[in-house]
């Protein structure tokens, strides 16, 4: 899954983009599960914090959205 992510933020192939925390909701209609992620660079130092927003209608046609905000940049 966080391949999927890490095309969606643009982070390049050599970074990894670990997820740290997750969460699940259900709220008019949608279920949504949010990740607080962070970019790690090929030395493995945390680069970049992200929270991501993955939301699936949960009645026909089951859209699907993602949607992602930079919470924290960190000097590498």
């Amino acid at each position: 899954m966080s391949d999927e992510y890490k095309k969606k933020i643009g982070v390049p192939e050599s970074h990894a983009l670990n997820i740290v925390s997750s969460q699940w909701s259900q709220r008019k209609g949608q279920d949504t599960d949010t990740y607080e992620c962070e970019e790690l660079n090929e030395q493995g130092d945390v680069i970049a914090r992200y929270t991501i927003k993955d939301s699936t209608s949960i009645y026909p046609p089951f859209g699907r959205s993602i949607t992602w905000t930079q919470s924290a940049v960190l000097d590498s």
